[in-house]
């Protein structure tokens, strides 16, 4: 099942703001459930059967568990919501065997310059990759228009499935996620 899984890293876009918004999480005190997050992981699940919706499993989402990747990109990232540029979502989509491999976070990101938590982590323990890295979430966070993907062909899609960082998509794919990652999944049995 881990080779029908792609993880999506939501991530912002510039030093000066590090949160990007996403509604319907439990973590809101709001009605609207929105929440400023510094970086967000979901799940995506192709499914097999037919024409069945791609599954969005997200821990933080007061949404259904799972959702349907359509009903997730409206209701949580909200695509036709103006939001400011400083508020600008990018997208890093790394498949799941690669990314579970690789992702590493020991909740430093959590903490102030004195080391206090500046907010209660999570239950389970620090997050550590294969090759015993503790902390490279930097590197997933690092954005540049020159690595921002321009189109989804091959070579796009082979860096989902081969690479580390796997690729950088901005905000404009949200629309068409559903597309992309149907393209993704197809183009993949012929790399």
């Amino acid at each position: 099942m881990r080779g029908d899984l792609i993880f999506l890293l939501f991530s912002f876009p510039t030093r000066r703001n590090r949160h990007i918004p996403l509604w319907h999480q439990k973590a809101s005190k709001r009605a609207d459930g929105v929440v400023l997050w510094d970086y967000h992981v979901i799940c995506i699940q192709k499914r097999r059967e037919g024409d069945t919706p791609h599954l969005v499993w997200d821990l933080d989402s007061s949404l259904p568990f799972p959702s349907p990747l359509t009903s997730y990109v409206s209701e949580t990232i909200r695509p036709s919501f103006e939001l400011f540029s400083e508020y600008r979502r990018f997208f890093r989509i790394v498949h799941a065997p690669i990314f579970l491999q690789c992702f590493a976070s020991d909740r430093r990101h959590m903490k102030d310059s004195a080391g206090n938590w500046t907010a209660e982590p999570p239950a389970y323990g620090p997050i550590i990759a294969e090759d015993g890295a503790v902390h490279n979430l930097n590197e997933y966070n690092e954005i540049c228009a020159a690595d921002v993907m321009t189109n989804a062909g091959s070579d796009s899609i082979n860096a989902v499935f081969t690479q580390k960082l796997g690729v950088l998509a901005n905000e404009g794919y949200t629309n068409h996620m559903k597309c992309y990652f149907n393209l993704f999944w197809k183009e993949r049995k012929n790399i």
